[in-house]
């Protein structure tokens, strides 16, 4: 199955929903006017879009009806499409592992999925014919390690572990002499799922960061922080918060597949100015991709 194929699957759900308020629009009304875009700004926001991003969605749409006399509404929905392609396409998408080697901090509250991405991703690179090493510096939760050493050998990566409660900064320091030590292409760094308001975490978290700064200056540095898009328009706090400690180069959204709420992916972008780097749309391995907005915005209207 191709990308777009599993990404139509994926978001199936988001998919239902989001084109049966788009289409329930649609079938209600004869003429492009503004209680249809009323009905349509409405339409997102029920959507879980979120009422800031709908807002500039439907105003920019109002703009171009009026200035290129849209008339038909195949052509109201293939302007709404473009209208959600551009807040995507204003970020920088791409992923930067420029340098041998590159690295990935990962961080993200609990319970979002943080391991299975970071398997994923390793999997995706290894795929792309890069060696990974995985530093298992979530030293703070009990089976956290272990699970993450399931997921790299699945991967094919080399994983760098200590005993639980090590400081996580010492565990990555190994994994950087580790990683050049094999001339391995990315290191990525787990992190603790640590909540926004933990300073402690948040701490240890600045303290990896100088490490990798320190020991790894020259090479390209992403920090993805992964969300879980069941959680909505929560998801969007997050990230404000974390961005407060670190300088999040991008997201990682994880089960799109479970979710009728895959709109907020829209939300998230446009509100934090932040790009989604992949997307996690199934259980199994190779189900995380990097992120096309063309291929999003096709599979969700």
């Amino acid at each position: 199955m191709g990308f777009f194929d599993k990404l139509k699957q994926g978001l199936s759900k988001t998919k239902t929903s989001f084109e049966e308020k788009i289409n329930n629009v649609f079938s209600n009304f004869r003429k492009v006017d503004e209680e249809l875009l009323e009905e349509l700004e409405e339409a997102l926001i029920m959507s879980d879009v979120g009422v800031e991003t709908s807002t500039k969605i439907i105003g920019n749409l109002r703009d171009r009806i009026k200035k290129e006399k849209i008339e038909d509404e195949e052509a109201v929905k293939q302007a709404l499409r473009e209208e959600i392609k551009k807040i995507f396409d204003e970020l920088d998408n791409s992923l930067h592992l420029d340098t041998v080697p590159s690295v990935i901090l990962v961080v993200g509250v609990n319970g979002v999925g943080k391991t299975t991405s970071i398997g994923k991703m390793a999997n995706r690179l290894r795929k792309d014919g890069k060696k990974v090493v995985i530093a298992a510096a979530d030293t703070f939760r009990a089976a956290a390690v272990e699970q993450l050493e399931i997921w790299a050998n699945r991967a094919g990566s080399d994983i760098v572990k200590r005993e639980e409660g090590v400081d996580p900064a010492s565990v990555v320091f190994d994994a950087i002499k580790v990683t050049k030590e094999k001339n391995a292409d990315v290191l990525i760094c787990d992190t603790a799922g640590r909540l926004h308001n933990k300073k402690y975490l948040m701490d240890e978290l600045i303290k990896i960061k100088r490490v990798i700064d320190k020991e790894l200056p020259n090479a390209s540095k992403e920090i993805l922080m992964v969300l879980d898009a069941t959680t909505g328009q929560n998801a969007i706090s997050q990230v404000k918060a974390f961005k407060e400690t670190v300088d999040i180069t991008g997201l990682v959204l994880t089960k799109l597949d479970g979710t009728a709420k895959g709109g907020v992916v829209i939300g998230i972008a446009n509100e934090n100015k932040m790009p989604v780097k992949f997307i996690g749309i199934g259980e199994q391995i190779d189900d995380m991709e990097i992120f096309n907005s063309e291929d999003f915005v096709k599979a969700l209207i």
